[in-house]
């Protein structure tokens, strides 16, 4: 009998835009011969399974559907949830409660990952390199002035919760708009992480178990046409060059690939995790930059490109996600 898997997408935050192109792809590969996948809408209004046009309500309880009359129990969760509550580590608690294991980090490390003030500091003590940043609280006070004082030009100012760059500018000096760049990110977050800019090349890497093993997918390269990679240039096509897999040494590969097995061990990371890195030339080591625990999945996203340059197909992907998560239950 094939397991029953639900796939979760949508979510509570506007990253929910992301899951949607991110379920586009997944429910054209994932493999429907060997598993029964149900494809779960979870938005403010409600929890509901989508079977054709219609919208059936999800009991909460069990997390169970009914479908012609039939009640489905779900022996695994395809996690497609980009902000909260998918990347956050709610759901995953929701889900550990119910015994339902699922393709992601579990809730307590998709919590961490998802502050990232939280995250750098970790990895900051275990010995990774990360920038220099300062941390700011929605109804605490702040100096504006004492912040750039603090810190060196460029910088980088974002929400510290969240993934996607909604909400993130560069500040090249101290009197081009820090104000103003802390407040955009203050309209999405109740924190606003404020880093130090890395000059280097950036790469980022997807990683996954599989049976058991950690595998580093092929690095990629980000050469962004605008100053930084935003929200605009991970999504728009043409707005940044994509190289996959990235055109440096070997020795340099297994450098940024040893770096991200590492992290992906030390933070006890699940499913399939994307970690960018800046290359600092001169030093000659990368920079973590963030994790982020439920990478993109749409055509214009990077782990698919990787997952492609590896040789493996979408499907078989998806699918040794699903029996990671599969292997768990048993």
């Amino acid at each position: 009998m094939k397991p029953n898997i639900a796939f979760v997408t949508g979510g509570y935050s506007g990253e929910a835009v992301v899951s949607y192109q991110s379920a586009l792809t997944i429910e054209k590969n994932v493999d429907r011969d060997r598993f029964n996948v149900y494809t779960i809408d979870i938005t403010r209004d409600g929890w509901y399974f989508k079977n054709g046009e219609e919208r059936l309500p999800v009991d909460k309880n069990e997390f169970t559907i009914v479908k012609d009359g039939k009640q489905i129990h779900f022996d695994a969760v395809l996690i497609g949830i980009h902000g909260t509550p998918g990347e956050d580590g709610k759901l995953q608690g929701y889900f550990d409660m119910l015994g339902i294991p699922y393709t992601s980090c579990n809730a307590a490390v998709s919590s961490l990952t998802f502050n990232k003030s939280y995250t750098v500091s970790i990895a900051a003590f275990r010995g990774i390199r990360v920038a220099k940043s300062v941390l700011l609280v929605r109804d605490q006070p702040f100096n504006v002035d004492q912040v750039a004082a603090d810190l060196k030009f460029p910088v980088f100012v974002k929400p510290n919760n969240g993934g996607s760059s909604i909400g993130m500018s560069r500040v090249n000096d101290r009197s081009e708009g820090l104000g103003s760049a802390i407040e955009k990110a203050f309209r999405e977050d109740d924190q606003v992480l404020i880093e130090e800019f890395i000059e280097g090349r950036e790469f980022t890497v997807g990683v996954f178990k599989n049976k058991g093993e950690i595998v580093a997918l092929p690095i990629t390269e980000v050469i962004t046409k605008k100053e930084f990679f935003d929200y605009e240039a991970k999504y728009t096509k043409g707005m940044a060059d994509e190289i996959t897999p990235a055109r440096i040494s070997d020795e340099l590969t297994g450098l940024i690939k040893s770096n991200a097995v590492n992290v992906y061990r030390l933070f006890n990371c699940g499913g399939i995790v994307r970690m960018d890195f800046i290359f600092h030339q001169d030093q000659g080591v990368p920079y973590l930059l963030e994790i982020n625990t439920v990478p993109g999945q749409s055509e214009a996203s990077l782990v698919p490109q990787q997952v492609k340059a590896m040789g493996w197909t979408l499907t078989d992907f998806y699918s040794a996600l699903i029996d990671e998560a599969l292997a768990k239950k048993k």
